[in-house]
């Protein structure tokens, strides 16, 4: 009874469905009078649904599934003819990419099959024709069909990520959320059909400090005032899931190193608060006293740390700088120390941040404070003379114990040693001086003469008496005093010539003066004639009072025959006090001279001779005999 009315319910739908398809056979061939090839889609043995397109539909696609690995070949689909009646008179051609190699096509009943295994992600979809042709005569019997051949996806590719691992710098102590970097990951399946390729991102390792985001891939800082100090580097690692991230997705990972950069979040402290130095009171400005170092976690321009001395009693005798490459404060001496003077210094020194970030300016001051006791040592110092170099005058010619001056030093520590004093022979060569080696009084020795040395440059040592390796040198300069020692002379060794038709008081020579001695006592010089030939009757003398005389001549005509040759006293006086002076004697020349005054010969025996010859004849006398010989 139940079974029967269930038999009854399936013939009675079986009979609707009949029914329904005969009408829509009808239907068809009323609607379209030409012959047309369809396709069919038939279950597959992968299960795929069986339904049929009609002239119209979108027919002309098939679908294949990648990767089918079954033992029979894959029915893609059926190729079906309106005029096939099936007597087998209609034989089915197929055509195009992989027609024949990977597609076959049974000519008869027009299925086709893929032979060999499909892989979407090599190639997507394959264009093929088919045409229905007579058997018999091989005549097309319908125009050639185009249709495509698509590879349904399967999920048979993990999501890879561009990059095996990465890199990634993030600032320390960011607040929660900020962006670090994003990874991404593709996956080779179709992005178009189902969730094949559909991404999600995960984080794996590197929780609670980092999350990701899981659509996008962006990692995210998970926790707020991560500290570098504390821990610099992270190793995360992210997985991207396909199938949307569901069970039976597949995932592949890549490994993120996340470095924590510095910013300027610490202070510089210093580790103790006193430093204890010592110094020599022998050390030189310049020289160093000792370091101190302030302590910065922080790294690079964020540790940078200046030193300064801000108080203490010793602001004025040293000073700090800083060394950049250790960080530290290095204390110099700026002044000379005196252990006798003062033997202790007190600083008070600074160290602060060079470069302060404002986000973190509640974290300071950016700075501390040390205290810096100097205690300056006690050392054995040379003797110091009370100058650092003496100078002192003497005139020349002085009798030898001439007094020239007297040097004094002095022990400076403590126990004021008795001085000794000696004179470098080196300097001295000559040993023109001489030093009491007690009290420091230097003498002359010999005579000095201002002209052969005008100064002395000397150096005396000075020595403790107990301790001879102590000693100190001055260097000395002994200036020579001038005395007018020196008459004045020619400047040269003058010898005029004057013309025998030489006019009267018509100049013909000027000349001047040197003295040795010092300008005191040289010029102004003032040239004369002696006494004895004030009332010359050939030569006359003008002083021009610059230091030089003109000589001119007092009469008319002179003959080289009755003489030739004059000698004039000239005296030179100097304005040295008392002044002194000297005779000096000017050569003249009695020489023939042509009508323009100019010189044309100076000696008596020419004169003869010419006296008979002109000038020509002479001339060619003196060629014949150079011809002669």
């Amino acid at each position: 009874p139940k079974m029967k009315k269930d038999h009854c319910l399936h013939a009675a739908l079986l009979c609707l469905g009949i029914l329904c398809y005969s009408q829509a056979l009808a239907t068809e061939r009323l609607n379209h009078s030409r012959p047309s090839l369809h396709g069919h889609h038939e279950k597959g043995k992968e299960g795929q649904v069986l339904h049929r397109s009609k002239r119209g539909w979108v027919w002309n696609q098939f679908f294949v599934i990648e990767e089918y690995t079954g033992p029979d070949p894959v029915l893609v689909g059926r190729l079906h003819s309106d005029i096939d009646s099936g007597d087998g008179n209609i034989k089915y051609i197929l055509s195009g990419e992989g027609a024949g190699i990977i597609f076959v096509i049974d000519d008869k009943s027009g299925n086709i099959h893929a032979t060999k295994t499909l892989d979407r992600e090599e190639r997507a979809q394959y264009t093929l024709t088919a045409q229905a042709v007579d058997r018999n005569t091989n005549r097309p019997l319908e125009p050639p069909s185009e249709f495509i051949v698509k590879v349904q996806d399967i999920n048979d590719n993990p999501p890879e990520f561009l990059h095996e691992n990465y890199h990634a710098n993030v600032p320390e102590r960011s607040n929660v959320g900020t962006s670090v970097i994003q990874v991404t990951a593709s996956d080779a399946d179709d992005p178009t059909y189902g969730n094949s390729a559909k991404l999600v991102y995960s984080i794996l390792e590197g929780q609670p400090y980092f999350s990701v985001e899981a659509q996008t891939g962006i990692i995210r800082t998970a926790l707020p005032n991560m500290d570098r100090e504390a821990k610099e580097e992270y190793h995360v690692v992210i997985q991207a899931k396909d199938m949307g991230g569901h069970m039976g997705g597949l995932s592949g990972t890549t490994k993120v190193t996340i470095t924590l950069t510095d910013v300027n979040d610490n202070p510089p402290k210093f580790p103790q608060s006193v430093y204890q130095m010592s110094v020599s009171e022998a050390a030189v400005p310049g020289e160093e006293v000792g370091r101190v170092k302030a302590k910065d976690p922080d790294i690079g321009e964020n540790g940078l740390v200046a030193y300064s001395i801000i108080d203490g009693d010793g602001m004025d005798v040293f000073e700090i700088t800083t060394d950049y490459e250790t960080q530290e404060g290095v204390v110099k001496l700026k002044k000379t120390l005196d252990y006798e003077t003062k033997k202790s210094y007190s600083l008070k020194v600074e160290a602060a941040n060079v470069h302060i970030d404002p986000k973190f300016i509640s974290n300071g001051p950016f700075k501390d404070t040390v205290t810096v006791k100097i205690a300056v040592e006690d050392a054995d110092e040379p003797p110091v003379f009370l100058k650092p170099s003496y100078i002192f005058e003497v005139q020349e010619n002085a009798a030898s114990g001439t007094v020239v001056g007297k040097v004094h030093a002095k022990d400076p520590d403590a126990a004021n040693s008795a001085i000794r004093y000696s004179i470098d022979r080196h300097t001295d060569l000559e040993r023109y001086f001489v030093i009491n080696a007690e009290d420091g009084n230097i003498k002359t020795i010999k005579a000095l003469d201002r002209e052969e040395m005008a100064w002395h440059n000397i150096s005396v040592f000075a020595v403790e008496v107990h301790k001879q390796h102590q000693e100190a040198k001055v260097p000395i300069a002994i200036k020579v005093v001038d005395v007018n020692d020196n008459a004045p002379k020619f400047a040269a060794a003058y010898e005029a010539f004057v013309c025998e038709n030489a006019r009267s008081n018509q100049q013909f020579i000027t000349i001047s003066a040197d003295d040795k001695d010092d300008s005191a006592n040289g010029p102004r010089f003032i040239f004369s004639l002696p006494p004895e030939i004030i009332h010359n009757p050939n030569f006359t003398l003008r002083d021009n009072r610059d230091n030089t005389a003109s000589v001119l001549v007092r009469r008319e005509g002179f003959s080289r025959q009755k003489q030739d040759l004059y000698l004039l006293p000239i005296v030179i006086s100097d304005g040295g006090v008392p002044p002194l002076s000297s005779t000096n004697t000017l050569t003249i020349r009695v020489c023939g001279c042509d009508s323009s005054g100019s010189l044309l010969s100076c000696n008596a025996e020419a004169y003869v001779l010419n006296a008979g010859l002109s000038t020509g004849a002479l001339i060619a006398i003196l060629a014949c005999i150079v011809i002669l010989l």
